[in-house]
C-alpha cells in the first residue's frame, strides 16, 4: 500500500494514511527562491529613484513581491508538513494546509488519477488524484500522487476495490454527475486561460509603463501594474466561464 502504514483494526485493509515520503524537489524550491529574489532585485531597481529621493513609489514593489514568494513558501512547507489523506471504513479526511474535510464513502462518486496541470516541467508530481462527490465537485487528494507513490493508478485501483462495500452504490459511471464534472473541468479550464491572458497582459504593461518612464510622462506602475492586470482577469475568466460551461456536455467533453 501507499500509505504511510497505518492499518490498525481495519479487517478490510481499508484503512491507510498518505502522507510525505518524499521531499519536495530542491531544484523547485531553488527557483522559486530564485526568482523571488530575482523579482525583488529587479522591482527595486526599475521603480527605485536613481537621484536618491524617498518620496517615490519605490517601497511597495519589493514588499509585494517579497509577501508573494513567502506566502509560497508558506504554502509548500504546509503542504509538506501538515496535508495528509486519511481512508477508513467509514470515508475519507482530507486535511488540507489549514482546514479538514470529510466524505462518507456514500458521498464519494469516484476517485480518479488525473494529468498535473501544465507548467511543472517534471519538477512535481506529473499525476494527481482527485476525489469527486456525487455532486460533481471534486477534491485533490494530498500525497496520492506519482511522486509519493510508485503507482498511484494501481494504488487508487486497490482503494476502490477495498471501498466496495462499504458503498450503497457502486463505482459505474452516471450521466447527471458526469455532466457536472465535465462542467467543473471546462469551468476550472476558463480561470486558468484566465490566469495566462493576465500574465500577458501584466507583461505588456511593463513594457507601456517602462516607455512611460522613459519618455518622461508620468508614470502610474499602481494602476498599469495590479489594476489593469486584475480586471482582465475578471472579466476573462467570466467571458471563458461562460462561453464554455454554456456549451453541451457532448461538446465540453471535447476540450483538452
Amino acid at each position: 500500500m501507499g500509505g504511510d502504514g497505518d492499518t490498525g483494526g481495519d479487517t478490510g485493509g481499508i484503512e491507510r494514511v498518505y502522507r510525505t515520503r518524499r521531499r519536495p524537489p530542491l531544484g523547485q524550491l531553488g527557483l522559486m527562491g530564485l526568482l523571488g529574489a530575482n523579482a525583488c532585485f529587479q522591482s527595486g531597481r526599475f521603480f527605485g529613484d536613481p537621484y536618491g529621493h524617498h518620496d517615490g513609489p519605490s517601497g511597495w514593489p519589493p514588499l509585494v513581491f517579497g509577501l508573494l514568494v513567502a506566502a509560497t513558501f508558506a504554502r509548500v512547507a504546509l503542504e509538506q508538513l501538515r496535508a495528509h489523506t486519511r481512508v477508513t471504513a467509514a470515508g475519507i479526511t482530507v486535511q488540507g494546509r489549514l482546514r479538514s474535510r470529510s466524505w462518507a464513502w456514500q458521498d464519494v462518486y469516484d476517485i480518479r488519477v488525473e494529468r498535473a496541470p501544465r507548467g511543472t516541467n517534471g519538477m512535481g508530481p506529473q499525476w494527481l488524484t482527485y476525489l469527486y462527490d456525487v455532486e460533481g465537485r471534486r477534491r485533490l487528494l494530498w500525497h496520492v500522487d506519482d511522486w509519493q507513490l510508485a503507482d498511484p493508478y494501481a494504488e487508487v485501483s486497490e482503494l476502490c476495490l477495498s471501498a466496495a462495500p462499504y458503498r450503497s452504490l457502486d463505482w459505474e459511471p452516471r450521466p447527471q454527475v458526469e455532466a457536472l464534472i465535465l462542467r467543473g473541468a471546462a469551468r476550472r479550464k476558463a480561470w486558468r486561460w484566465a490566469v495566462y491572458g493576465a500574465l500577458g497582459v501584466l507583461a505588456a504593461m511593463f513594457v507601456v509603463d517602462f516607455w512611460e518612464i522613459v519618455d518622461g510622462r508620468p508614470d502610474h506602475p499602481f494602476l498599469l501594474l495590479v489594476c489593469v492586470p486584475l480586471v482582465s482577469f475578471g472579466v476573462l475568466g467570466a467571458v471563458l466561464d461562460r462561453y464554455w460551461t454554456s456549451r453541451p456536455p457532448g461538446s465540453l467533453a471535447q476540450q483538452p
